[in-house]
């Protein structure tokens, strides 16, 4: 990522205390949880670090009752990407290589999910705004990025009870969206209808500072301007829900940090809260190569 000195100053607080109910210390949700995949999409996972989130998705495990209907998920649909050489994912992630041997290659095409669990610059840097700022350039340069190889398409609707849920008003503010999301994440677990709709980003972060700082809902409906001549403008996203991401539903999933495997642990992901995905889907079609 560059530019990252002359980088455009943007909102890193406006998301900060506005958690769920779970993240309240209220204790662990009962909620059934949302499976925002369905059979039919094509699915692009970024930054998958040691690919365990890759392999519980191309098998989902028999005893997940949530999962039930991803078996008919075929896994030549799920392409899964990382940031590091080869070689640096062996040394780092050394489960990484009997994974990988079950992934299918990048074929060049456009996507109905394109996904990205716990980005992270990974730079280090001890100054809090700095660190904040390096995150928020990587998302926005990633939805940047991403938005070519989205499908094209009719707005994506929520599927339940006979009827389409809801979305998320592009205009609302994001204060109006977490104080109504206990309500909303009731009904997220329908699916969403997919096959001819436009695809979706999908975004998973810890809902707990310094995470909520990057104000990842934010940056995706409404980029600052490119700082440099030669950067294109971000494209527009709308919101179409967020939700609890529960990690153990996935068979055999570990998060990874940028770092890889640490001698004293794995590294912490922000004390308390929950995780959360935030989706969003792009505003137009009309996108700047």
């Amino acid at each position: 990522m560059q530019g990252g000195r002359s980088a455009p100053k943007v909102n890193k607080t406006a998301g900060q205390g506005n958690l769920t109910s779970n993240a309240k210390g209220k204790g662990p949700s009962t909620r059934r949880p949302t499976i925002p995949f369905q059979p039919t999409d094509t699915i692009l996972l970024i930054g998958e670090g040691d690919f365990s989130f890759a392999r519980a998705l191309a098998r989902p495990s028999a005893s997940r009752t949530e999962l039930a209907h991803l078996a008919h998920l075929p896994p030549k649909n799920i392409t899964a990407t990382a940031y590091d050489s080869e070689e640096s994912c062996y040394s780092k992630y050394p489960d990484a290589e009997e994974i990988l041997e079950r992934v299918s290659k990048f074929k060049g095409r456009k996507w109905s999910k394109i996904v990205w669990n716990f980005p992270h610059a990974g730079k280090g840097i001890d100054d809090q705004d700095r660190n904040i700022l390096s995150n928020q350039m990587l998302i926005l340069g990633f939805l940047r990025s991403a938005a070519k190889f989205l499908k094209e398409g009719p707005v994506p609707s929520i599927l339940g009870a006979g009827k389409n849920k809801r979305k998320v008003d592009d205009d609302e503010e994001e204060e109006e969206i977490q104080s109504e999301q206990e309500e909303l994440d009731d009904d997220m677990d329908s699916p969403i209808e997919t096959q001819t709709a436009k695809g979706t980003i999908l975004i998973t972060l810890r809902n707990v500072v310094p995470y909520t700082s990057w104000d990842v809902p934010r940056l995706a409906k409404n980029p600052p301007p490119p700082m440099q001549g030669s950067t294109p403008s971000n494209p527009r996203y709308t919101l179409l829900r967020s939700f609890a991401f529960r990690r153990e539903i996935w068979d055999g999933y570990e998060h990874r940090m940028t770092k890889g495997l640490r001698a004293h642990g794995t590294g912490k992901t922000g004390e308390g809260g929950e995780d959360r995905t935030w989706e969003f889907y792009l505003k137009d079609n009309n996108i700047d190569s």
